[in-house]
């Protein structure tokens, strides 16, 4: 049986956690997510830009 949260339960659990950690370190863990997985695609295509140039070369 999944376990359903509805917007009164978040609001709770998004209190917890900001008395946990913080207004100025969520946003540092958001800021540091975000650059992590821009970063993650930057690199996934500049695999497919190497095959490209790869491919180009022959």
């Amino acid at each position: 049986m999944p376990i359903r949260f509805g917007p009164l339960e978040l609001v709770i659990i998004l209190g917890i956690i900001i008395l946990l950690f913080g207004v100025g370190r969520i946003s540092k863990i958001g800021g540091e997510l975000g650059s992590g997985i821009r970063s993650f695609k930057d690199g996934l295509q500049g695999d497919k830009k190497d095959e490209e140039d790869q491919t180009e070369d022959k």
